[in-house]
């Protein structure tokens, strides 16, 4: 899929620099060019789709509209679209960590201004451009903008929380809210022209410098989201709207109770009738942003948990079948061979590691995982990697390097020393010098880990809510000398581009 060895960064764009959150501008192509000074050939982000007020891009209101929040001031500034004293951050926006809120209203003020600016004709280079855009993207488009704009009108509630008419997409009461909301419509409808002409602008520089981005697909959607809202009849409802059945893992070692995650399930056997449609469309817009995609939970389409939507834990659910090969083989007809990583991590049954083996996707390896026990055939030992492998220090999900060693067990850490012999100060580099010398084809290193920050760098802690998808990395932090270190033991491992 990948095919020789290769490296990269893990880093969300909100993570960069900037004001008030990370952004497509110049503080990320800046990035792109210090990746390549590194020597790394792959950029690996989470999605980029358009986030709640949380900021989780796992619970995202679309999974197809891109994340406005990221629109960088500065290139609307050179677009033409903002006066330069309109793209200063106001003094309510934290900069050390990222406040989706404070953020998500600035940026949308900006958008408002952009669009005023746009409408009274300051910039008529970019209207065909955009008409263009609205017709090439009208199957999600349409159904997106509406939705924002009238979740702002309700004051973010909830699409179950609408009236009736609007909740059930009754045709006259949508053509009417339509008309009454045409300049919001139009409005959210020119940020995503925005938001995918800057990344455009970026990835086009990352392919120039010669670096491929992963993207991530989740497999499951947020019930509060727009594909919900304008496709309940592909989802697991009852006649009100509301989920039958969600999401969630069983109980584990790590939690007694399991995992609910509340996610609305597939009606797959809906969804195989018109070959998966929804399903080609979103991964054909993904493919349209990114190089290479993460597949999120891929043992979901083997098999995934069943809860029932009133059960208030993970306890009482059960296993279902996936839509397995026929699933994946309706996307490669419709789309052809697809550059996917299957995240294979958790529990996985022998069916799972056997669907992913004949539908020749590479699988994950995290080197956190593997010294828990003392058992030599631990996948996540580096001696124990295929080369077909993706292989990390850690995940957005993990705690990064430095902080999970700090609060590693002494024999996990004496099991640790059995790979690396790294002085204790800079463990960071002996793990990433373990992933990278490994045989696994690809190699990913969070950010976090190659700058060897502790626990208060860590992007998530799953199973919990508060102060995760916030970490903001400082200014001035990528070097050049950095830059240089890591670009040597990226030639030291077989991985320079």
């Amino acid at each position: 899929m990948l095919g020789r060895r290769r490296s990269g960064i893990l880093l969300h764009p909100t993570s960069l620099p900037g004001d008030g959150v990370g952004d497509l501008g110049p503080e990320a192509h800046a990035f792109v060019d210090w990746l390549a000074d590194a020597g790394q050939s792959l950029w690996q982000v989470l999605p980029l789709v358009a986030t709640g007020e949380g900021g989780s891009p796992y619970n995202a209101l679309s999974a197809f509209a891109g994340n406005t929040a990221l629109l960088s001031p500065r290139l609307l500034h050179e677009d033409g679209l903002l006066e330069a004293d309109e793209i200063e951050c106001p003094g309510d926006v934290p900069g050390a960590c990222v406040d989706f809120g404070s953020v998500g209203r600035w940026k949308d003020r900006l958008l408002k201004r952009a669009h005023g600016a746009f409408r009274a004709g300051w910039t008529p280079a970019l209207a065909n451009a955009f008409t263009g855009y609205r017709e090439a993207n009208a199957s999600w488009l349409e159904d997106w903008t509406l939705f924002r704009a009238l979740r702002d009108e309700h004051g973010a509630a909830s699409w179950a929380e609408w009236p009736a008419d609007l909740r059930r997409r009754d045709p006259e009461a949508l053509t009417r809210v339509r008309d009454r909301l045409r300049d919001d419509v139009d409005r959210h409808a020119f940020g995503q022209f925005l938001f995918d002409r800057q990344w455009s602008a970026l990835r086009e520089h990352a392919r120039s410098r010669g670096i491929q981005v992963v993207g991530d697909v989740p497999i499951f959607v947020a019930y509060d989201s727009a594909d919900v809202w304008a496709h309940p009849e592909l989802f697991e409802l009852d006649e009100r709207g509301r989920p039958t059945v969600v999401s969630g893992v069983p109980p584990d070692y790590f939690s007694a109770t399991g995992q609910r995650w509340g996610n609305p399930l597939y009606r797959w056997e809906v969804m195989a009738r018109d070959g998966y449609a929804w399903w080609v469309a979103r991964f054909r817009r993904t493919l349209e942003m990114v190089d290479v995609v993460r597949i999120d939970h891929f043992r979901g389409f083997e098999s995934y948990w069943e809860i029932p939507a009133d059960e208030e834990t993970a306890v009482n659910g059960r296993w279902v079948p996936g839509p397995a090969h026929g699933f994946f083989h309706a996307l490669e007809r419709a789309l052809g061979p697809l550059p996917l990583i299957a995240e294979d991590l958790g529990i996985i049954t022998p069916e799972v590691d056997t669907l992913r083996e004949e539908l020749g996707l590479p699988g994950m390896r995290v080197l956190q995982f593997a010294f828990g026990e003392d058992d030599a055939k631990n996948p996540h030992l580096p001696a124990n990697y295929p080369a077909e492998t993706v292989a990390y220090t850690g995940t957005h999900d993990n705690d990064t390097a430095a902080g999970w060693y700090h609060a590693a067990k002494a024999e996990e850490r004496g099991r640790l020393r059995k790979v690396t012999d790294a002085a204790e100060p800079e463990i960071h580099w002996g793990m990433a010098e373990v992933v990278l010398r490994s045989g696994a084809d690809v190699a990913i290193l969070p950010l976090q880990d190659v700058l060897g920050l502790g626990s208060d760098a860590r992007m998530n802690t799953p199973g919990t809510t508060e102060g995760n998808w916030q970490w903001r990395l400082d200014e001035g932090a990528l070097t050049p000398e950095l830059a240089a270190r890591l670009r040597e033991l990226t030639r030291a491992s077989g991985r320079l581009p």
